[in-house]
């Protein structure tokens, strides 16, 4: 009888915090910060409930830029509708760069966009999302396109919030940096992969400057 009540005090102990572990990958994959995981190890199972809730949420736009939502698509329209993915690094920065040397001024409409957790979103003050705002507003300020510059806040895990926000706003290409295979992108997905994978508009990837060209070559 003590062999198994041993038995089952150690399944206990690994089971209790693996359910936890588990919910807060979930929760970090779905566009919550990874912190969630150090809360959810000591409550296990009770923190499912938790999780399963949150991540119901979809991807959405936090806050539009000063020039409101994206124009639709007029009639007789010219140059392609680029959203770019922007993170304030300089991986993303290049992104930004390529845009504007593969089409310049023949830009149709060019969207910069950040994408910040839920738990920034939903913060009681919006100091995370101003701060994306600004950021973005800087960006924009020193760049010229024919058909205008937008900036928008998204929310959620990055990958969905940008294929969503390219496809409900008729996108003609998504751009984004590619960062590598660290161990938080194999933890918690990388944003690249995901939206090459799943995208159902065209991607464009940029690798790091210092890439190496035999790596990931499909990425790029």
């Amino acid at each position: 009888m003590g062999d198994v009540s041993t038995t089952v005090v150690v399944i206990l102990a690994v089971a209790w915090p693996l359910v936890g572990l588990l919910s807060g990958l979930v929760m970090a994959r779905r566009g919550y910060d990874p912190m969630w995981v150090l809360i959810a190890l000591p409550l296990g199972p009770l923190f499912v409930p938790i999780a399963l809730e949150r991540i119901r949420r979809r991807p959405g736009v936090a806050e539009f830029g000063p020039t409101g939502a994206p124009p639709a698509r007029a009639d007789g329209a010219v140059g392609p509708r680029v959203l770019v993915g922007l993170d304030g690094s300089t991986h993303s920065s290049r992104a930004l760069d390529t845009v504007i040397e593969l089409f310049g001024p023949r830009c149709g409409l060019l969207v910069l966009a950040e994408v910040v957790p839920f738990d920034v979103a939903e913060a009681v003050t919006p100091g995370g999302v101003d701060d994306a705002a600004r950021r973005l507003a800087e960006v924009a300020a020193e760049v010229r396109v024919a058909g205008g510059v937008h900036t928008e806040v998204l929310t959620g895990p990055p990958g969905p919030a940008l294929r969503r926000f390219a496809e409900d706003q008729d996108m003609d290409l998504l751009v984004v940096a590619r960062r590598g295979n660290g161990r938080s992108a194999r933890m918690l997905g990388s944003v690249s992969t995901d939206l090459v994978e799943r995208s159902a508009v065209p991607v464009l990837v940029i690798g790091p400057e210092d890439a190496d060209p035999t790596v990931g070559a499909a990425d790029r």
